[in-house]
């Protein structure tokens, strides 16, 4: 039956960290908290898992209420039938991975381990390396004892703070990877907090972006990414460039004065301004004197002021009639460069006109 958190409030001292949030995780989903240090995501997770305790709001796991606050309901951490990885591996060092996996079902005084600690070693793929210490496992084969230890009592859920920052760029990679494959095999409900976009995005079915304690917006990352509905999440998400578009003529208008065209037309009205997402990869950089046959349609006249080598694409810093925009492209091109840059109607995308900054009254 999954996580159900209904308007939940956490305070510490006179500070509210987290402002009447809602939002439920199905079972089998992976749900992913993003936002960046500070937003309460973290917060949010340790009220779930019972480490801390509530100000208001409904917490449900499995269809059981196990924090509200208004008829002082808590239950403790231990018997809420969760799994958690920290950020830290917290194995201990004095044990065999064997015994880190087992200790979680001691605590409940359960004597004979062998055959759950042998099933959640089998399932993260460390059975051979029952018997070593942790000081002869690698960051990776730590991070698996600690996913080990989360599921071998078979949670009803699954938590995760940040459990791969301690890991270098490719190991991270592999190892999200392996806590997808791990969660999906066992079709646990799972909430992973992180400010790694990169993470929220590859391992999720839905990610819930935040701020400041509250929700900004929620989707699948594929529509986050594509079709923000608020400047922050595109800003957070990825590498966005924001244009202002002025309407007239019956079309809308970049700074440069060319008309840009878009998949779903959304008319305005003369002289209305609204924000634009264009992420720095979709466009096309070509040299302006190259250009034949060009509309003026979704073509920006622009001046290359920098670049950054990286390896599989080199990044410019193009200017757009004194707007700045990154993008990305195999093409060379020297500072100063003239150049257009393209994109196709579909790769741009209008934020609603509350996204839009309003000048202020004269």
């Amino acid at each position: 039956m999954g996580i159900s958190v209904t308007r939940l409030v956490k305070i510490y001292g006179s500070t509210t960290i987290v402002h009447g949030i809602s939002f439920s995780v199905a079972d089998g989903e992976f749900v992913t908290l993003l936002g960046p240090s500070g937003c309460g995501k973290t917060t949010t997770l340790r009220c779930i898992a019972g480490l801390e305790r509530t100000n208001g709001g409904v917490i449900e796991i499995d269809g059981k209420v196990v924090s509200d606050a208004e008829h002082d309901i808590f239950v403790a951490s231990h018997e809420r039938n969760l799994g958690m990885v920290f950020q830290s591996y917290a194995i201990w060092p004095h044990m065999s991975v064997a015994a880190n996996v087992a200790f979680p079902l001691e605590v409940r005084g359960i004597r004979d381990t062998r055959e759950a600690v042998a099933w959640a070693l089998d399932v993260v793929g460390l059975a051979a390396l029952a018997q070593r210490q942790p000081s002869e496992l690698s960051g990776g084969q730590q991070q698996r004892v600690a996913l080990a230890r989360a599921i071998v009592g078979r949670p009803k859920v699954l938590l995760f703070d940040e459990p791969l920052s301690n890991l270098d760029a490719r190991l991270r990679d592999r190892t999200r990877a392996e806590i997808s494959r791990i969660q999906k095999e066992l079709s646990i409900p799972a909430v992973y907090v992180t400010h790694d976009q990169a993470e929220a995005l590859s391992m999720s079915d839905r990610v819930i972006v935040m701020d400041l304690g509250r929700i900004i917006e929620e989707g699948k990352p594929r529509d986050l990414y594509r079709r923000p509905a608020s400047r922050f999440t595109a800003d957070f998400i990825g590498a966005a460039n924001f244009l202002s578009l002025v309407y007239r003529e019956q079309a809308w208008f970049a700074p440069d004065g060319s008309a840009v065209r878009l998949a779903n037309p959304e008319p305005g009205v003369a002289g209305e301004t609204r924000v634009a997402v264009l992420r720095s990869e979709i466009m096309e950089i070509r040299a302006r004197d190259k250009a034949i046959g060009q509309d003026n349609h979704n073509a920006l006249h622009g001046t290359v002021k920098g670049l950054q080598y990286m390896g599989p694409h080199i990044e410019y810093s193009i200017d757009i009639s004194g707007v700045p925009l990154n993008a990305l492209s195999n093409e060379e091109f020297e500072v100063g460069a003239a150049v257009l840059v393209t994109f196709r109607p579909q790769d741009i995308h209008l934020l609603p006109r509350s996204e839009t900054p309003q000048s202020p009254s004269p």
